[in-house]
Formats: structure tokens, C-alpha cells, sequence
């Protein structure tokens, strides 16, 4: 098994990467490309397709590249590739030109506000119309209400929809298709956990649901042949450094790191990215949330397995408040040093941030939430304001855990003691790692390779090739060996203060949103 080796395509908000790991699930190459974020307008947010498909092709060659020059026989060693993605950003593309009808509008982007609003009004049950079905509630961040965005104002997808020459798909959809011929052929599939985010998928089902699509007036035929998490979905093309390699595995990133940090029933993950994203596995149980969060599909190992549902919570800022300190605000240079400031004081005096840039999702779902920073005084610093910011993104995820905690009933009660697992790359900040913990009253466990993403997708490639077993990717115990494990060190009197202040904070967001002229 020396030679045998899994590649996996990590297509994130703000970067792409592709990873090649050995049979061990080590990682022997890989490469990175950041690419450009647009803000057309206030609350907008899109991307480039097509030079998200060139940071992908970037990242493939120069990973293998690496790995070759390390001595690894990619070439003839790769067995597969798995694919994972940022979810619900939307686009639609000409299957006869191959190119984009629009820039691909990204799950944060609040546009489609007022769309959702119509439909909330129009339909008997309100924002939570589609939810007994897909699990979701009408909002801007799913991808159904930005399909309805570009079919009304943009006249080449009205055209192309006419004339039967539209593709939907977000980004796994668009990836596999270019991957696997383009234009000459390419294959147009997506995965259960991807649509599962579109708003438009039937949870039980696990297809398309007509009676949605028939309300929403979304076309059947621009839509893509859903496909479980792990099987053989089709092989690379030519004009790729490994052209005739088959894609074996494909899940959104949320689902993927989920699968990567192995989690089974009752045990649950938070992604620190861009936005942070919850997840618990709630097995083979559908659970219906009543305190604000979502029922999604967790992963679904082959065409004939079992599906794993799971309850969600999704922070749309988390990272990206780090990233706005440093390009916006100009305090940091670079997003490792927000540590390093926050930890010049030891607390943030009575400051605190609300990062609600575009909205607040769960467990709020405030589309007209704006940012807010408050309890500033003449002896607040930008160090006060780096840890502020720290603490929100904490904050943001006891919101969502302490409502999971209400929906999931005796789901995690076989646990001794509730833990939490992360990832994504802002948890080498220790920092934020401790304050996490702290705020949560319960360990925080992160895992040697903080990568869990990318990890997943080579699981799901992996276990359809058979290189991996589900044994050895659940096998939970190996996996913690090496992890750092930060335990909660705060009095219960101040965690209580301090979360107390923060909804207060949070109150202090909701009607901002026209604000701006």
C-alpha cells in the first residue's frame, strides 16, 4: 500500500486546495490558490467561476508536482479523487459554451432578501413552508432563492433556460462537470449533502421534491442527478495532470469534515472557516428543530448505505471577522496575529462584537441584523477589539450548541461528557481555542491534522475504491491520540455574565439593515 494514494479537492469561500494522502490518510502533497472575493453592493457577494476552476487545475498540478519531487509515484499511485466544496453558492452556466451566465453567487450573499420575503408572505406557512420537507427555512443562504434571483434579472439565464442550454449547480456540480469533459460530455451530478442544501432536495426522499419545485417555478431540467457520498461518480478528462483518474467521492465541506473527524450518532464537530458551521449526527433519525436550527443530511458511504442525518447550525462570520480586521480595518497583517494582540489584555473590558455583516443565521435568522461593536469607552484598544472579535466567533457557536442541546432529547445522552470537536484552520489559534472552551463549560478537542475537510473527502474516495474500511475511518480512538484537548477553566458566575452581555449585544443588531443609503 506504499504506492496507493487518494487526492482530494478542498474548493473553500476564499481558497481552493488539492491534498494527496497516502494509505495511512498522511498527507504527502499539497498546494493552495486564494482567489477573489466580489462585493457588487451592500450584502453581495460572488465569486468567479472560471477562476475557481483555474485554482483548482493550479492546485492539482503543483500538489502532484510536490509529491513527485518527495519521491511518491503519484502518477501511477493515485487511485482516486474526492471532491468537497463550499456549499449552496450558486451557479448557472451554458452546457454548449461552457461558460458561466453569471458570476456564482455565494451561500453569504443576502440579495435574495426580498425574494425571500415574497415567498414568506405568499405562502401559508411562512418561513417555515418547505421545512416538514427539506428540512430548511426559506432564506437567502440556500441556493433555491438565488436560482429565483438569476432567472428573473439576468436575461442570458432566461434565454439559455428557453432553449434548454442551462445547467444548475453549485460548485462540486460545476467542478465535476469541467473535470469529467466540460463541454464534450461532462457528467452533471451533484451529492445528497449538497442538495440537501439547495432547499429543493426531499429529505427523505433524497430527489428533487416536484411539489417545491412547482411552487418555486424552478425548471426540473436544469437540475443535476443527485449521487451518494461515496461511489464512483465518473472519471477525469483530458487537459488534467491526472486525466483518467475516476472521482469516487463527493460531499459539501460541513459533511466532509464531519466524516472526517468521524463522528457517529451523538457526537458533534464545529468548522471554523469563513462562516462556522455545528454539526451533530443524529443517526438514521430525522430530527425536526424547534429552536432555530436545520435538518440536513450528514453523509450517505455508497448508493445502497444507510443514510445519516444531522442536526446544523451555520455562522455565516466567523474567520471572515478576521479577515475584515486585516483588510478592512487594517489592524492585523495577517490573520495569525490577531493571537498574539488579543492576548495583550486579558479581557475585552467590557467590549463585545457582533459580526453580523450579511444577517445573522442560526439560531436567529435575522436577515435584517447588521454588525454592531459595543461598550467601547476612551480606554478601549485594538487589542480589546482583536479579542472581541475572538469571542464572537465563540459565541456564535454556544448559540447554536445550547439550541442543539434543547432538539437532540436522548441523542447524546449516552455520552459521559459532552465534547466538542473542531477544525478549520482558524483553530491554531490557541487562543480562541480556550475561550471556546471556556464560554462552553465542556472540552474542546482538536485533532493533529486541523485539514479534517479535505480528510473527509478522501474518506468517501477511499472507501469507494476500498483503500479504507468504515472501521478504520469511525476508528475514533486512533484518531484522538495526538489531539490537543482544552478543558474549561471560567467560573460558571462569569460564563453566565458574559453570555448574558452578549445576547444583549445581539438584540442590538436586529433592524439595521436599512441603514445603508
Amino acid at each position: 500500500m506504499e504506492d496507493v494514494f487518494i487526492g482530494a479537492v478542498d474548493q473553500g469561500t476564499s481558497s481552493s486546495r488539492f491534498i494527496i494522502y497516502n494509505a495511512k490518510a498522511e498527507a504527502i502533497g499539497c498546494h493552495h490558490v486564494e482567489f477573489t472575493q466580489f462585493y457588487p453592493k451592500s450584502g453581495w457577494v460572488e465569486h468567479d467561476p472560471m477562476e475557481i476552476l483555474e485554482s483548482v487545475k493550479v492546485c492539482v498540478a503543483k500538489a502532484v508536482d510536490k509529491a513527485t519531487a518527495d519521491g511518491f509515484n503519484v502518477d501511477k499511485g493515485l487511485k482516486a479523487i474526492g471532491l468537497t466544496n463550499q456549499r449552496e453558492t450558486t451557479l448557472l452556466w451554458s452546457k454548449s459554451t461552457g461558460l458561466p451566465l453569471y458570476n456564482a453567487i455565494v451561500w453569504m450573499d443576502a440579495r435574495t432578501s426580498s425574494i425571500c420575503g415574497r415567498l414568506e408572505k405568499d405562502l401559508s406557512g411562512g418561513r417555515n413552508h418547505f421545512m416538514e420537507t427539506c428540512g430548511l427555512p426559506i432564506n437567502s443562504y440556500f441556493s433555491a432563492s438565488k436560482i429565483i434571483w438569476l432567472m428573473e434579472n439576468v436575461d442570458g439565464v432566461k434565454d439559455a433556460i428557453d432553449k434548454d442550454d442551462a445547467l444548475f449547480g453549485t460548485i462540486d456540480t460545476w467542478l465535476i462537470w469541467n473535470l469529467t469533459g466540460g463541454v464534450k460530455g461532462g457528467l452533471h451530478v451533484t451529492d445528497v449533502s449538497n442538495a440537501s442544501r439547495t432547499m429543493l432536495m426531499n429529505l427523505k426522499t433524497l430527489d428533487w421534491d416536484q411539489s417545491i419545485l412547482q411552487t418555486l417555478h424552478i425548471p426540473p431540467h436544469i437540475l443535476p442527478k443527485i449521487v451518494s457520498n461515496s461511489e464512483l461518480i465518473g472519471e477525469i478528462g483530458s487537459g488534467w495532470p491526472i486525466a483518467g483518474v475516476p472521482i469516487t467521492g463527493c460531499l459539501g465541506d460541513q459533511h466532509a469534515a464531519m466524516l472526517g473527524q468521524s463522528c457517529r450518532r451523538g457526537e458533534a464537530k464545529s468548522t471554523y472557516g469563513t462562516g462556522a458551521f455545528i454539526l451533530l449526527n443524529t443517526g438514521l433519525d430525522i430530527v425536526r428543530s424547534t429552536h432555530g436550527l436545520l435538518s440536513t443530511v450528514a453523509f450517505k458511504l455508497g448508493p445502497t448505505a444507510p443514510t445519516n442525518y444531522a442536526l446544523e447550525g451555520s455562522v455565516a462570520i466567523a474567520g471572515a471577522a478576521v479577515q475584515w480586521l486585516r483588510d478592512n480595518l487594517c489592524i492585523i497583517s495577517s490573520a495569525p496575529e490577531i493571537e498574539e494582540l488579543a492576548l495583550q489584555v486579558d479581557s475585552t473590558s467590557g467590549v463585545y462584537f457582533v459580526p453580523a455583516f450579511n444577517g445573522l443565521f442560526a439560531p436567529w435568522w435575522r436577515e435584517d441584523a447588521r454588525g454592531v461593536c459595543i461598550g467601547i469607552t476612551r480606554a478601549t484598544t485594538k487589542a480589546h477589539l482583536a479579542r472581541a472579535v475572538l469571542e464572537s466567533m465563540c459565541f456564535q457557536v454556544k448559540d447554536v450548541l445550547d439550541s442543539m442541546h434543547k432538539d437532540s432529547g436522548d441523542i447524546e445522552s449516552k455520552q459521559h461528557e459532552f465534547v466538542l470537536r473542531v477544525d478549520g484552520g482558524a483553530t491554531v489559534n490557541n487562543l480562541l481555542m480556550q475561550i471556546q472552551a471556556d464560554l462552553l463549560g465542556s472540552p474542546v478537542i482538536r485533532p493533529a491534522d486541523v485539514e479534517t475537510t479535505a480528510l473527509g473527502a478522501a474518506y468517501a474516495a477511499g472507501l469507494a475504491v476500498g483503500i479504507w474500511q468504515e472501521d478504520y475511518v469511525f476508528d475514533t480512538e486512533a484518531k484522538l491520540k495526538n489531539a490537543k484537548v482544552f478543558r474549561p477553566v471560567m467560573t460558571e458566575d462569569v460564563r453566565k455574565k458574559k453570555v448574558d452581555s452578549w445576547c444583549k449585544a445581539v438584540s442590538k443588531t436586529f433592524d439595521l439593515a436599512d441603514l445603508a443609503l
